[in-house]
């Protein structure tokens, strides 16, 4: 992996999670250069600050001291006056206090206090972006889009997403009540969920079926591309690998180098991600090394609507080199990039600087990654009476195949039913497979 910048040091090259719910949606975060607060300085502005609207602030900061219902400090009065400046910016924008930092330091290192969540702002409403895998959210069924209406007993409609998040903050073992609202259903859900320590897997691994590796990413955590190396070992242990299945799916992005090192698995040339940005230090490029896990092994990647930020990197790297085929639905398309800059008084500023870019050139910026195959997730459920429902391997003491087993049967039976997803991109990677061969014999 190569860039035209130098990549360290790092300092929160990540996004942020706070007691597994997200500060901002699936955000994108460059190293900071070691001269960042220097370079951080716009562009020379001929144009002055208006005094006018300066005495306009001044006049009311002096108002709301003096007439509000409850007396408030400056320093408070100061803190929302940023924190307002940079919320009217862009959703991503944030201005972090010392508890931000510490929660996103937790997330990078995958484990936080929380119910699992990554939530954002869309059209004004708090809406789930995705549940990370094995979470309470994930195990109460809460989905992406799932719009949240109340938490506890409070309406969300005039909430910022800042306040929204420090309400769902708090201890573990303690319970929250959302209220959901799901599109298609008539009327919203209530759902309690415990708030509990997460410690979360980044990458999971398994044969779907022999020959056929399965890769999960949930998140983009610091040692997602080391992890993810390893899965691919053991599952080369197992004998030839023939397809894997790279699941994207509800990946709300992370840590922009984790990303790479990913692409960089399957890919032995050419560019995986740039990004531009009005400054020179948010101009960089990043390259696949000559080093790859798995080169040459057909691939379907499997994205949908709660695939953000590095998640989409990568699966663009592979859709525009040809490396893979994208299957499921599209992604959510979060295609900014954020810094964060340290600030004099110890919090921090996280600010967008720039966007990221496929290499041809796309950006996804509210427009998401459109997959090569489009399959919704579903089931696939045998009709009864059909006469479809009975093999003969379901038979009482039928014989075994010796070139396979029952087992086997079983899996795929159990994955077409279960992840209808999953399923088609299985069957796609034997199609791979067998389509040379049969080009090769005509």
């Amino acid at each position: 992996m190569t860039a035209s910048q130098p990549r360290s040091p790092r300092l929160i090259v990540r996004h942020f999670l706070a007691m597994g719910m997200a500060l901002v949606i699936g955000a994108l975060t460059l190293p900071l250069p070691a001269n960042a607060q220097q370079n951080a300085q716009p562009p020379a502005n001929n144009d002055a600050l208006p005094v006018e609207d300066v005495q306009t602030f001044a006049e009311v900061f002096e108002r709301i001291k003096r007439t509000y219902v409850d007396e408030v400090d400056d320093t408070t009065l100061m803190r929302n006056a940023i924190r307002g400046m940079l919320g009217e910016l862009d959703p991503h924008s944030a201005y972090l206090d010392k508890d931000d930092f510490e929660a996103l330091r937790e997330t990078t290192e995958g484990e936080f206090s929380g119910v699992g969540i990554e939530v954002g702002m869309q059209e004004g409403q708090l809406t789930i972006i995705a549940p990370l895998d094995d979470t309470p959210a994930a195990r109460a069924g809460l989905q992406a889009q799932d719009r949240i209406l109340r938490i506890d007993d409070t309406p969300t409609e005039s909430m910022s997403l800042q306040e929204a998040v420090d309400m769902m903050r708090g201890d573990e073992g303690e319970d929250i009540r959302l209220t959901i609202m799901r599109e298609g259903e008539d009327a919203p859900r209530n759902v309690t969920l415990t708030r509990e320590t997460i410690q979360t897997e980044s990458v999971k691994h398994e044969l779907l079926a022999p020959g056929y590796g399965y890769l999960r990413i949930s998140q983009f955590q610091n040692r997602t591309g080391e992890q993810a190396r390893d899965a691919i070992a053991s599952l080369r242990d197992e004998g030839e690998l023939k397809g894997l299945v790279l699941d994207l799916r509800n990946n709300p992005g992370g840590v922009l180098d984790s990303a790479v090192d990913v692409a960089d698995l399957f890919l032995d040339s050419g560019l995986i991600v740039y990004t531009e940005g009005r400054l020179p230090d948010s101009d960089m490029r990043f390259s696949a090394s000559t080093q790859t896990s798995a080169p040459d092994v057909p691939m379907v990647v499997l994205i949908n609507g709660g695939s953000a930020s590095a998640a989409e990197i990568v699966a663009g790297a592979l859709q525009d080199q040809q490396r893979a085929v994208l299957m499921g639905t599209e992604s959510f398309g979060k295609g900014s990039v954020q810094q964060v800059l340290p600030l004099n008084n110890g919090d921090g500023l996280k600010l967008t600087t720039a966007l990221y870019y496929t290499p041809d050139g796309r950006s996804i910026q509210a427009q998401g990654i459109e997959p090569d195959v489009d399959v919704v997730r579903g089931r696939l459920e045998v009709a009864e009476g059909s006469g479809l429902n009975i093999r003969e391997a379901d038979l009482e003491n039928h014989l075994r195949n010796i070139n396979g087993d029952t087992e086997r049967t079983e899996r795929e039976v159990s994955l077409a039913e279960s992840d209808y997803q999953l399923g088609e991109a299985l069957n796609l990677l034997r199609a791979l497979n067998v389509l040379p061969h049969a080009q090769g014999g005509n």
